[in-house]
C-alpha cells in the first residue's frame, strides 16, 4: 500500500492547493494504518483550508486511531456545529463517546447517524452499544446534545476557537505531582511561569508580566515534553505543541506565516504555554545558516519572542532541546529564553515512581520492588527504564512459551535487565561535559558541571 501511495504523495508535494487530492490521499493513508502521516497531512491542509469537513472528519479519524481521543473529540464537535447532519461524524463521535465511558450517549449518537444514513450501521459497534447501554429516544441532533459533556475538557471556561483545535491545542490533565522528582526544575518553573500567572497583581507591582520563555535542556528521554505539558495543567491553560513538521514549508514565505499563525493562536488562548520541541533545528546559530531562508524564519521567530507586532501577555513559550550550544544566542538575551533549566535524568525515588508506572497493568512476581531496581539503575533516563521494563517483559514471555502458561515477571529478570541497559545519557553528558568547560558564557552551562561533581553548587 505505501509504495501505492507515494506518487500521490509525490503528486500532493508538487500541487499543495489540490483539495480533491488531499482529501483522497488521506483516506488513503487512514485506510493504510498511516495515520500520522495522515494527520500530518490533514492538519497542513486544514491551515489552507480550515473549513473542510472532509479533512477536518480525516483528521479526527487519525486522531482516534492514534489514541488522542481528546483531540478527536475536539475536531468533531467542530464539525458537528456546523453540520449537524454529517452522518459520518455522528458514528466517529458514538466510537469516541464509547471510548470515554459514556455509553447511552455514545447510542444515542449511534442511532443519530443510522437515522441519516442507514448504510453507516456497524454489526460490532452495534452489539458493544447494546450491551453497554439501554436504547434511547434519539435526540434532536446539535453539537454536544448527547447529555454529559462530551470530552473530558468540557469544563473548560472558553471553547478554543475552531482553528485552534484542529491545530492541535489540549488542555492537560497531568499536573507537577505526576511527574517524578525534578523539584528545583518545577520550583524554577513555578517562579517564571506559574506565580506570575497565579499573582498577576503582585508581579506587576515589580514591573513583571506574565508570559516569557522557558528553556529546558539535556539528555534524550528525560521527560522535558511531559514536563511542559504538566505546567500547562498545573495552571489549568492550553497547550500547543510545535513540530519542526509544523513551521517549515518548502514554499518560500509559508514557514513564517505558519509560525506566525502559531503565535496568534497561543496569543488567542491565553493562558497557553506554546512548547517548541527541539527547538534547535528552528533557531539554529544563523552564523551556521549558508541559505537566508533558514534566517528569515530565526528572524520571524525572534520578532514573535519579542511580541513585536502583538503582546505575549499570558503566553508561555517553553522549548525542550538536547543541544541548546546550537541555539543562536539572539535566543537567550532577556524577554526570549532568558531562563536556561537543566532536566537531568530521574533521581532514584523518581525512577522507583516510573517503573511502578511502567509495570502498571502486568503480571508482577510478589517479590517485585520498585525501589530495589530503582536503587541499581543510577543514570539511567525514562526511555532507558523503559527498555528495562520491555527486557523483562521479553524474557517472561519466552519462559510462558515453554511452559504453555502465563507466567509473572520476576525481580530477577528487572535485575538481569537493569544489568543489561547502559545509560543512554553518557554520550550526551561527555559533548555537555566539554561545553561546559570550554563553552560556557557567563556560567551558562554550571548545573552541567554541578550534576557531574565537578563543580560545587554555588561557587
Amino acid at each position: 500500500m505505501s509504495a501505492d501511495l507515494q506518487p500521490l504523495l509525490d503528486a500532493l508535494q508538487f500541487s499543495p492547493n489540490n483539495l480533491a487530492l488531499r482529501q483522497h490521499l488521506v483516506r488513503q493513508l487512514n485506510g493504510a494504518d498511516r495515520h500520522q502521516d495522515a494527520e500530518t497531512l490533514c492538519r497542513e491542509g486544514l491551515r489552507q483550508f480550515p473549513t473542510d469537513a472532509a479533512l477536518q472528519l480525516s483528521l479526527a479519524e487519525a486522531y482516534f486511531a492514534l489514541n488522542k481521543h481528546s483531540a478527536a473529540f475536539v475536531v468533531v464537535e467542530e464539525l458537528l456545529s456546523h453540520d449537524a447532519g454529517h452522518a459520518a461524524a455522528h458514528l466517529l463521535h458514538a466510537r469516541l463517546l464509547l471510548a470515554a465511558g459514556q455509553p447511552a450517549d455514545a447510542r444515542a449518537a449511534y442511532e443519530q447517524a443510522l437515522t441519516l444514513n442507514p448504510g453507516l450501521a456497524d454489526r460490532d459497534l452495534g452489539q458493544q452499544l447494546e450491551q453497554a447501554a439501554p436504547a434511547r429516544r434519539v435526540p434532536t441532533p446539535a453539537a454536544g446534545a448527547y447529555g454529559s459533556p462530551p470530552t473530558p475538557d468540557s469544563d473548560d471556561e472558553a471553547e478554543p476557537s475552531a482553528q485552534a483545535r484542529l491545530l492541535g491545542l489540549e488542555k492537560p490533565k497531568i499536573r507537577f505531582a505526576d511527574v517524578g522528582g525534578m523539584e528545583a526544575v518545577k520550583e524554577e518553573i513555578r517562579l517564571k511561569i506559574i506565580h506570575p500567572l497565579q499573582f498577576p497583581d503582585l508581579y506587576k507591582a515589580y514591573g513583571k508580566a506574565s508570559g516569557g520563555g522557558l528553556l529546558l535542556y539535556g539528555p534524550p528521554g528525560c521527560g522535558k515534553t511531559h514536563l511542559a505539558r504538566a505546567t500547562a495543567g498545573e495552571v489549568q491553560a492550553s497547550f500547543i505543541s510545535v513540530g519542526i513538521s509544523d513551521i517549515l514549508d518548502m514554499w518560500l514565505g509559508n514557514s513564517e506565516k505558519n509560525l506566525h499563525q502559531l503565535f496568534e493562536l497561543a496569543r488567542a488562548q491565553a493562558p497557553c504555554v506554546l512548547f517548541f520541541d527541539e527547538v534547535d533545528a528552528l533557531a539554529a546559530n544563523r552564523h551556521d545558516l549558508r541559505q537566508s531562508a533558514g534566517r528569515t524564519v530565526i528572524n520571524q521567530f525572534l520578532d514573535e519572542l519579542d511580541g513585536a507586532t502583538r503582546s505575549n501577555e499570558g503566553v508561555l513559550i517553553m522549548a525542550a532541546t538536547n543541544t541548546p550550544w546550537q541555539l543562536d544566542p539572539a535566543f537567550r538575551r532577556p524577554g526570549r529564553f532568558d531562563r536556561i533549566l537543566l532536566v537531568t535524568p530521574p533521581d532514584e525515588p523518581a525512577r522507583a515512581a516510573i517503573l511502578d508506572i511502567l509495570l502498571r497493568g502486568k503480571p508482577l512476581a510478589a517479590s517485585i520492588s520498585p525501589a530495589a531496581i530503582a536503587a541499581r539503575t543510577a543514570g539511567l533516563s525514562g526511555a532507558d527504564l523503559k527498555a528495562v521494563v520491555d527486557m523483562a517483559v521479553e524474557t517472561s514471555l519466552r519462559a510462558a512459551m515453554r511452559a504453555g502458561r502465563p507466567l509473572p515477571i520476576e525481580q530477577s529478570s528487572l535485575l538481569d535487565a537493569a544489568k543489561q541497559v547502559k545509560p543512554s545519557t553518557k554520550e550526551w553528558f561527555a559533548t555537555a561535559r566539554n561545553y561546559a568547560l570550554y563553552s560556557n558564557e557567563g556560567g551558562l552551562y554550571d548545573d552541567i558541571l554541578v550534576y557531574l561533581g565537578v563543580k560545587k553548587p554555588g561557587s
